[in-house]
This record gives structure tokens, sequence and C-alpha cells, in this order.
């Protein structure tokens, strides 16, 4: 089973980026952290890297759900979604497939809730 879901589409990084952000407001998630992964390690250790952004969503819904059904899920919130540029114009988009990871919790309460954040999350990556 993979730990993610993926697409690659053509475009520009920050179009690409945007039109994501706003698929993910679509199926009821709000972004609370960006991370933009180049920038970071050039200013943190000098290295050139490729556009990369770590984009951290969040159902509220969803997550109040799954920390009602168990207390230390936060450690796995929120969703992260990836996009990052592979060549120019060609950029992938990647997002966390919760029924996989929460599968190793073993409360089968989280299942049925995984399974409705994979589906908005399936969403996502083929709308953009």
């Amino acid at each position: 089973m993979s730990y993610c879901l993926t697409r690659e589409v053509d475009g520009n990084f920050d179009d690409v980026v945007s039109r994501v952000v706003e698929a993910l407001k679509s199926e009821g998630f709000g972004v609370l952290t960006e991370i933009d992964v180049a920038a970071t390690l050039k200013a943190k250790i000098g290295v050139d890297f490729r556009k990369y952004r770590i984009l951290g969503a969040c159902n509220p819904g969803l997550a109040h759900k799954a920390l009602s059904a168990e207390s230390d899920i936060g450690v796995m919130l929120p969703c992260n979604v990836v996009v990052q540029e592979h060549s120019p114009d060609r950029i992938e988009i990647a997002a966390i497939d919760p029924v996989a990871t929460m599968a190793r919790v073993g409360n089968p309460a989280l299942e049925a809730i995984a399974g409705e954040v994979r589906q908005k999350l399936e969403r996502v990556v083929a709308a953009v």
C-alpha cells in the first residue's frame, strides 16, 4: 500500500500551489502551515533545492472526529500535501494517504474517518 496519493501536472509551480490551496478549500480544508523547503534549505544549510512546498492542511470537522476517537492522533495532523517541481512546467502533487497511515494505529473508529479524508484528498489531487 502506498503512503501517498500522487499526480503530475503541467504548469507553473506557483499557479499549481494556488490551485491546490483552492481545491483543498473546496473540500473543507484550510492550510495551517506552508513550508518553502527550497528557501529553508538555502537559508539553513546553503543548499540549492528544487521548488518544493509542504502544505499542512486541516479539515476541522474531521480533525475533531479523529481527535475524539484517538487522543494522540494529533501527532499525525495536519494532513501534508506536497507540491514539487520535477522539471520546468512538470509539477507533482502528493497528499498523505490517511488510510495507510492510520491503519498503523489499530483503532477501528479511525478507519471510517481516514476513509472520508482519503476520498476528499483524492478529489483534491484529481482536481488540480
